[in-house]
């Protein structure tokens, strides 16, 4: 018996296409509505976008954001006793509201050192 004898020979593919076409809108596609931009209130948005447009241009404040900024959270622990781990302790880090930005200006401070200065950025690794 061959494999070809139990398939079916006709595959029919489905997608999902709408028969009628949306009327061309003169809003710009890059608009929200106002609802909803007016329902996500951010208090921390300047402080974001201060951080996210801060350069990094000098190679002193470059070494000084990679020394002051750690690599990895260090609330983060094991609690252990005689060897044997009693609880773990959660990296808190991600708790912070600007974790994403502060961690972005320290990946600019290592590029601008790697990439700009030409330095060995792996003590800051």
């Amino acid at each position: 018996m061959k494999v070809f004898n139990g398939t079916t020979k006709r595959i029919f593919l489905a997608s999902w296409v709408s028969i009628n076409q949306a009327e061309p809108s003169n809003s710009h596609p890059s608009q929200l509505d106002g609802s909803a931009a007016k329902s996500y209130c951010d208090p921390l948005q300047p402080l974001r976008q201060w951080l996210d447009k801060l350069h990094v241009g000098d190679r002193q404040q470059a070494h000084r954001l990679c020394k002051m900024i750690p690599a990895q959270c260090p609330f983060e622990r094991d609690v252990k006793l005689f060897g044997k781990v009693l609880f773990h302790i959660p990296p808190m880090c991600k708790l912070n509201p600007l974790y994403e930005e502060v961690v972005g200006l320290r990946f600019r401070a290592m590029c601008y050192l790697a990439d700009e200065c030409g330095e060995d950025i792996s003590q800051y690794c």
